[in-house]
């Protein structure tokens, strides 16, 4: 039954947003603050913990690779030993644990570390509170050596300079905290990989899951949509498997439009992060496989390391499936999935 309310009602009905957009944002930026002083605290101790050993820098990378694996096996993957050695460049970039400010998140210390001179450093980390700023806008203004450009330009004109820099500011928003991955990972969350991909791709990852681990040549599945941050940046390969039989990683992307020369250079680089970051002494070489599924034609292409591929032409072809194999049953599950989309549509 429909009620005629007051013309208040509008008013009171504002006011409870304003309560719940405040407890929100102030929830968003508690689980900020406490990571990033966790992280600050964690850099402390591993530093402190280094100054033990007699030969610091072999001891530092050996406990960094066991709390690595430990803490990972506990935690979650936020541990990996890229953090951890940023946590450690955290601490020593701000010695001082009151000069870290809550407001800013983990991507934007991320992004001051790699800033080398000190004065530039507490220039962009200020301007980034002052201004509220999102870590794309904080990426934007590095990159135009904003801080070079307002030493170089005299008093009187500098309000100029940053009003021209002012006018693409992007703002921080405390709601994009909650789906920062960092934060996710330290909340131990698990982000909605739904997002990246369309429903055709999904489809195609579903059939390409199934066909390997149905071969029957040792594959397991390790992740989906499996996360390589690079400082502010995000990439997520599509399936990662490991072989027990030939001892190393298969990293899958697939494409559904046109490949083009980043995405073979984005798959070098997500074998490089997994040789770099992932295998173990164990291991033998990461191989990468791109699928790419356009509507007039099919590409498949193994992309490795130039030193692996004698490996790959001795060993590993007697266990992977041929490209002729997999550009068959990419287009065969293709077919598949379009025409059972066109019978229920």
């Amino acid at each position: 039954m429909n009620r005629t309310l007051s013309p208040s009602f509008e008013h009171f009905y504002n006011k409870l947003k304003t309560i719940l957009e405040e407890a929100r944002s102030n929830t968003y930026r508690a689980a900020n603050s406490e990571m990033v002083q966790a992280y600050w605290n964690i850099g402390q101790m591993i530093v402190e913990e280094e100054q033990k050993g007699s030969n610091r820098s072999e001891y530092g990378k050996n406990l960094v690779a066991t709390l690595s694996v430990k803490l990972t096996a506990e935690y979650g993957k936020g541990f990996h030993k890229t953090n951890l050695w940023n946590m450690i460049r955290f601490y020593r970039t701000f010695p001082i644990v009151d000069a870290v400010r809550q407001q800013l998140s983990w991507t934007h210390y991320r992004m001051l570390m790699r800033i080398e001179k000190e004065d530039a450093r507490e220039f962009y980390l200020q301007e980034s509170v002052e201004g509220n700023w999102s870590t794309r806008q904080l990426e934007r203004q590095v990159s135009s050596q904003y801080f070079e450009r307002m030493l170089l330009t005299q008093e009187n004109n500098r309000p100029l300079v940053k009003h021209e820099a002012d006018i693409k500011n992007e703002l921080f928003e405390p709601a994009q905290i909650i789906k920062d991955p960092y934060v996710l990972e330290f909340l131990n969350l698990k982000s909605n990989t739904t997002f990246f991909e369309s429903e055709l791709e999904q489809a195609l990852i579903d059939k390409l899951q199934e066909f390997l681990l149905e071969l029957g040549r040792g594959f397991s599945l390790v992740s989906r949509q499996y996360r390589i941050s690079a400082d502010t940046k995000h990439f997520y390969v599509d399936l990662v498997f490991y072989n027990f039989i030939l001892k190393c990683f298969l990293l899958i992307d697939l494409k559904t439009g046109e490949l083009t020369h980043q995405d073979i250079g984005q798959m070098d680089f997500y074998v490089r992060f997994f040789e770099g970051q992932i295998r173990q002494d164990n291991d033998n070489p990461t191989i990468g496989l791109i699928l790419c599924a356009e509507n007039n034609r099919t590409i498949v292409k193994y992309s490795l390391l130039e030193d692996s591929k004698q490996i790959f032409a001795s060993k590993y072809k007697l266990y992977l499936p041929s490209e002729k194999e997999l550009k068959q049953e990419l287009i065969r599950e293709r077919k598949m999935i379009e025409q059972e989309k066109r019978l229920n549509g």
